[in-house]
């Protein structure tokens, strides 16, 4: 045997060799999931810091977003565990006084999308970005379609109360009409002020709004 040849069995004898020592230690050696969801949240935390307005406290869960975290996407989640998420969720909705502000503020902020970053500063107002998953008006070049869109959406629904209602309420907290839905809660999470979440109200239903023409 020429020595190339001699060089490359030697090589893959021992690349042989290294794979059955892994997999014997794979084998070996195994983690609970528990134990493995532990270790990974912790790695994943260690390689976090808190800068600008991005906090630690985004990484712990609260109970609904643990619950919901053990189905998959497209995954349907049991009857009585979706009702009993949009029950609790419903029943946390804080309402105000007035439900639908100024659409002009409601524009401003939907199409702000700085807040809550790692590079937004103390005093970087908090939008909405509402623009990244919905269309809102016929003049938009580009928008994202992971909800739907929300263009006419006050023409076709109309202005009562009960509409006023379910807006600021699905605002506020989406898993109160559609449990584990990927829309921010933004209320529940403090992410908009009760006169943020009035004025998107606004945008979304008063007749002047371009959402509405």
């Amino acid at each position: 045997m020429s020595f190339p040849k001699m060089r490359v069995a030697l090589v893959s004898s021992i690349a042989l060799a290294l794979l059955a020592t892994i997999a014997g230690c794979v084998t070996s050696y195994s983690l609970s999931e528990g134990e493995a969801e532990r270790r990974t949240v912790e790695m994943m935390k260690s390689s976090f810091r808190a800068q600008g307005q991005a906090s630690l406290a985004r990484l712990d869960q609260d109970e609904v977003q643990a619950v919901c975290s053990q189905y998959h996407p497209g995954q349907a989640i049991p009857r009585e565990v979706s009702e009993k998420i949009e029950k609790a969720q419903l029943a946390a909705i804080k309402y105000p006084a007035k439900l639908m502000g100024n659409w002009q503020a409601g524009e401003r902020v939907a199409q702000t999308g700085t807040g809550f970053q790692f590079s937004d500063g103390p005093t970087t107002p908090v939008g909405a970005n509402c623009y990244a998953c919905h269309q809102l008006s016929r003049q938009e070049l580009s928008y994202g379609n992971i909800g739907p869109s929300l263009y006419q959406f006050g023409k076709l629904r109309g202005t009562s109360e009960a509409i006023q209602k379910y807006t600021y309420g699905k605002i506020y907290n989406s898993n109160a009409f559609s449990a584990c839905s990927s829309m921010p809660r933004f209320g529940h999470s403090k992410i908009l002020t009760e006169a943020q979440m009035a004025d998107l109200t606004a945008l979304l239903l008063d007749p002047g709004s371009p959402v509405n023409q």
